[in-house]
Protein backbone atom coordinates (compact mmCIF):
# COMPACT_ATOMS: atom_id res chain seq x y z
CA UNK A 1 0.00 0.00 0.00
CA UNK A 2 1.34 3.44 -0.82
CA UNK A 3 0.74 6.54 1.24
CA UNK A 4 -1.13 9.62 0.15
CA UNK A 5 2.17 11.50 -0.21
CA UNK A 6 3.82 8.89 -2.46
CA UNK A 7 3.49 10.93 -5.65
CA UNK A 8 4.31 14.30 -4.09
CA UNK A 9 7.34 16.13 -5.50
CA UNK A 10 10.31 16.45 -3.17
CA UNK A 11 12.66 19.28 -2.25
CA UNK A 12 16.22 19.02 -0.98
CA UNK A 13 16.28 21.51 1.90
CA UNK A 14 19.66 22.77 3.14
CA UNK A 15 20.25 22.25 6.86
CA UNK A 16 22.31 24.38 9.26
CA UNK A 17 25.02 21.71 9.45
CA UNK A 18 25.63 21.83 5.67
CA UNK A 19 23.70 18.67 4.83
CA UNK A 20 20.45 18.53 2.92
CA UNK A 21 17.22 16.89 3.94
CA UNK A 22 14.73 15.53 1.42
CA UNK A 23 11.22 16.73 2.20
CA UNK A 24 7.85 16.59 0.49
CA UNK A 25 6.58 19.80 -1.00
CA UNK A 26 3.68 21.39 0.84
CA UNK A 27 0.40 19.61 0.18
CA UNK A 28 -2.47 21.74 -1.04
CA UNK A 29 -5.77 20.34 0.08
CA UNK A 30 -8.71 20.78 -2.25
CA UNK A 31 -11.95 19.93 -0.54
CA UNK A 32 -13.84 17.26 -2.49
CA UNK A 33 -17.52 17.75 -3.23
CA UNK A 34 -19.55 16.52 -0.31
CA UNK A 35 -22.87 14.88 -1.02
CA UNK A 36 -23.73 14.36 2.64
CA UNK A 37 -23.64 16.70 5.62
CA UNK A 38 -23.51 14.67 8.81
CA UNK A 39 -24.04 15.97 12.36
CA UNK A 40 -21.41 14.40 14.61
CA UNK A 41 -22.83 12.52 17.59
CA UNK A 42 -21.31 11.44 20.89
CA UNK A 43 -18.83 8.64 20.32
CA UNK A 44 -18.22 9.44 16.63
CA UNK A 45 -14.65 9.27 15.40
CA UNK A 46 -13.35 10.19 11.97
CA UNK A 47 -11.93 6.71 11.40
CA UNK A 48 -15.29 5.12 12.20
CA UNK A 49 -17.11 7.58 9.94
CA UNK A 50 -14.62 6.84 7.14
CA UNK A 51 -15.18 3.11 7.60
CA UNK A 52 -18.95 3.58 7.31
CA UNK A 53 -18.99 6.18 4.52
CA UNK A 54 -15.88 5.29 2.52
CA UNK A 55 -15.43 1.60 3.40
CA UNK A 56 -11.89 2.34 4.64
CA UNK A 57 -11.11 3.61 8.13
CA UNK A 58 -7.63 4.76 7.05
CA UNK A 59 -9.24 7.39 4.79
CA UNK A 60 -10.36 9.50 7.77
CA UNK A 61 -8.24 12.32 6.32
CA UNK A 62 -10.62 12.58 3.32
CA UNK A 63 -13.35 13.71 5.72
CA UNK A 64 -10.92 16.05 7.49
CA UNK A 65 -9.90 17.55 4.11
CA UNK A 66 -13.56 18.05 3.18
CA UNK A 67 -13.96 20.27 6.26
CA UNK A 68 -11.04 22.71 5.95
CA UNK A 69 -12.77 25.55 7.78
CA UNK A 70 -13.43 23.39 10.85
CA UNK A 71 -11.01 23.28 13.74
CA UNK A 72 -9.39 19.83 13.62
CA UNK A 73 -9.83 19.48 17.37
CA UNK A 74 -13.60 19.90 17.13
CA UNK A 75 -14.40 17.68 14.13
CA UNK A 76 -15.54 14.87 16.41
CA UNK A 77 -17.49 17.00 18.90
CA UNK A 78 -21.23 16.32 19.00
CA UNK A 79 -23.19 18.78 16.90
CA UNK A 80 -20.35 19.57 14.49
CA UNK A 81 -21.70 19.48 10.95
CA UNK A 82 -19.32 17.41 8.81
CA UNK A 83 -19.22 17.36 5.04
CA UNK A 84 -18.71 13.73 4.05
CA UNK A 85 -17.47 13.20 0.48
CA UNK A 86 -18.81 10.46 -1.73
CA UNK A 87 -15.39 9.18 -2.77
Amino acid sequence: MTGRYADQPHLDVPQDDGTTRRMSTPRISVAPRADVVYPARAGDRLDLLAAAALNDSTRWWVIADANPAADALTLEEPGTMLAVPDA
